[in-house]
């Protein structure tokens, strides 16, 4: 009998602006030959087309945490914890033979041996093999196809949300020189603080606190 396998990987893990994703995806006969690879290899145009191939010829879930709940999920639980309960999710969504993850920890064996213990906390009593690997997008094509989709709905919500407010806000990673210039400009009132911004990073932290070093400076 053919084993059910699925791919997870995220997207917006690291960024200090929106939401983080994390998409899973059942392996299907023919994906290899979509000439799936890392996202992050991809212009934004090739990843929607092969999202949309994906999701038309398998199953795919993808789970959306917020800005305001990750905070809120910080309060009590690291981040690597919180990655912990959103794969762990989505292979309780899927009830797979063996689970191909990106390891959202810098050690791969430790994020597969948790999610491990996530299933016996929920009950589950059924062994699934988990393959927890860095780069693991690289390496296995299902692990492709999730970070693509993942990726995707990242950057549709960005999108979405620059319509929202009206303006470019760029990545929403620390790094991206347009996300800093947005953030500058959005702290300058520090009491109003919107929800799509995550208060727990410590960019909000340094950001504010270069704002109101450099007037005593001048």
């Amino acid at each position: 009998m053919k084993l059910r396998e699925i791919g997870i990987d995220e997207a917006g893990k690291g960024p200090v602006i929106g939401s983080l994703f994390v998409a899973g995806v059942l392996n299907f006969e023919g994906l290899g030959e979509l000439g799936v690879k890392d996202s992050k290899r991809l212009s934004p145009k090739k990843r929607e087309h092969l999202a949309k191939l994906i999701e038309e010829a398998t199953e795919v879930q993808v789970l959306e945490l917020t800005a305001s709940e990750i905070d809120a999920g910080r309060r009590t639980h690291t981040l690597n914890e919180i990655m912990v309960e959103l794969f762990s999710a989505v292979i309780m969504h899927f009830q797979p033979d063996r689970a191909f993850v990106d390891a959202a920890d810098v050690n791969p064996d430790r994020f597969a041996a948790n999610l491990k213990s996530s299933f016996k906390r929920e009950g589950e009593e059924r062994e699934i093999e988990i393959i927890s690997e860095s780069k693991a997008d690289e390496r296995y094509p299902v692990v492709s196809a999730a970070s693509i989709v993942a990726k995707v709905h990242r950057d549709r919500s960005i999108r979405q949300l620059e319509l929202e407010i009206g303006t470019e806000i760029g990545s929403g990673y620390p790094a991206d020189p347009k996300t800093v210039q947005f953030l500058k400009r959005l702290l300058r009132d520090k009491e109003n603080i919107p929800s799509y911004v995550r208060r727990s990073w410590k960019t909000v932290e340094r950001t504010l606190y270069s704002m109101v070093l450099t007037p005593l400076l001048l």
